[in-house]
């Protein structure tokens, strides 16, 4: 039995819309068992391209314009009939994505002369604000008891969580620490001037102050941390295996913290970093020195801070500013 005779592919997970597959033009059920016989797609990915061929055989149904012969300008337009209608970004990518492989088929089959979707894109998603734990939220985090049973573990993990979010370390940056200065140290803590030195992204060195709270984690860790680490261990901080612990080490322990504290929201390492950040800034007003203490080679990507900032601002003027809620006069 050749290809173009075996029966169209019933994926599941179809959405509700679609229609049955018999319905569907005959370049794309062909099209769609090259994907299931010979591509060898997933269930799951087949379902996801069956839905994307099937929103554009209504793009062309409704135009009307043979399949075969839609040009590039009808793509665009369909693309952002698809943003009007609420689609994410990611979604209308996919759709194309789907669109572009059929016409690449159509053409190895020579049944078209160009692929009309080469070079449209999705539009661009909205960068989304980074994930900022209010300052009570990273107090709370802070002096959340901890459950664990074994005291270097405890001072461990506080020590840590002092530095990612009294420092704005990255998570990396973190376990890169070692006990003490060297030539092939990639960072360590100078206790003598209260003082991190790490080595950050393109491997751009930065000195960040070390505050009281954490100086005194730190000294906690460092009279439990002979219990744990191997004789010939350099790494500040070392797992139950005696060897440096990892960034997943790191984020588990951090969960977990978060979870006892009764945190609504999931937080990970970097969402420390952002609220150190943007608490700095809604404290100081000083972007250059935030940009300074995060280690951005660009202010600009410090000033999405200030948008942070601005957020919490209206809050405060919402609350407290008696014209903020001023009532519309009464007709």
């Amino acid at each position: 039995m050749t290809a173009a005779r075996r029966p169209a592919p019933r994926p599941s997970g179809q959405g509700a819309s679609a229609p049955p597959l018999e319905e569907l033009n005959q370049d794309i059920q062909r099209h769609l068992v090259h994907l299931q016989v010979e591509r060898r797609l997933a269930a799951r990915t087949l379902a996801i391209y069956t839905e994307a061929l099937t929103r554009l055989q209504a793009f062309a149904t409704a135009h009307p314009v043979a399949l075969r012969e839609v040009q590039t300008h009808q793509v665009r337009r369909w693309a952002a009939k698809m943003h009007a209608q609420g689609l994410s970004s990611r979604s209308i990518a996919l759709a194309l994505s789907a669109w572009r492989g059929l016409y690449r088929w159509l053409g190895h089959e020579s049944l078209v002369s160009l692929n009309p979707v080469e070079g449209v894109r999705a539009p661009k998603a909205g960068k989304p604000l980074p994930k900022a734990l209010s300052v009570d939220q990273a107090v709370a985090l802070a002096e959340a008891a901890d459950a664990v049973g074994e005291p270097a573990i405890a001072a461990r993990d506080q020590c840590a969580l002092e530095l990612l979010y009294g420092c704005g370390l990255r998570v990396a940056e973190l376990v890169g620490l070692d006990l003490h200065a060297g030539a092939t140290a990639r960072g360590w803590l100078d206790v003598s001037d209260a003082s991190v030195h790490v080595l950050g992204k393109g491997n751009k060195r930065r000195s960040v102050p070390v505050g009281g709270p954490a100086l005194v984690a730190l000294q906690a860790w460092l009279a439990q941390r002979g219990s744990l680490a191997d004789p010939e261990e350099t790494a500040l901080f070392v797992g139950r295996r005696g060897k440096r612990i990892t960034p997943g080490q790191v984020r588990a322990g951090v969960k977990a913290r978060a979870l006892r504290a009764g945190l609504p929201t999931h937080v990970h390492p970097h969402m420390l970093r952002h609220s150190f950040a943007s608490h700095l800034l809604q404290s100081s007003g000083d972007l250059r020195a935030v940009q300074e203490l995060l280690g951005h080679a660009n202010i600009t990507t410090t000033q999405v801070y200030t948008k942070l900032d601005f957020g919490h601002l209206s809050k405060v003027y919402d609350a407290a500013h008696p014209r903020a809620k001023k009532r519309p006069p009464s007709r």
